[in-house]
């Protein structure tokens, strides 16, 4: 359960934003590009309810709400950047080999087919 939030497509961009202070939703959702809202604001739940994302409503007119990470939340801060340097350091190994398999996969259908 646990790392099904943090493995998901999302959390790790959510985390790169918060990193250096609370944000609005509007400035976390224009700085993960591709989230649409209605995924956005999921994600934001499920991370609050686990406690990782605090949510704090400011008593303004228009109301103002900022999403932070809360100490747990920046527990995982060490944890998800060593993944992603890991990730940049053998992204073209990854590549080359998802060529390799594709390559030798359509090999095989060829050979197959004739």
């Amino acid at each position: 359960m646990v790392l099904q939030r943090i493995g998901d497509k999302w959390t790790p961009l959510v985390f790169q934003v918060l990193k250096d202070g609370p944000q609005r939703f509007s400035a976390i959702r224009a700085a993960v590009q591709g989230v649409t809202p209605k995924v956005l604001t999921q994600t934001l739940r499920t991370l609050e309810r686990d406690g990782l994302v605090s949510r704090t409503i400011f008593a303004e007119v228009p109301p103002r709400v900022e999403y932070g990470l809360t100490p747990l939340g920046q527990t995982l801060l060490g944890p998800l950047d060593a993944v992603r340097a890991w990730a940049e350091e053998h992204a073209g190994k990854i590549l080359q080999s998802r060529q390799d398999y594709d390559d030798q996969a359509e090999a095989s259908t060829a050979v197959v087919s004739k």
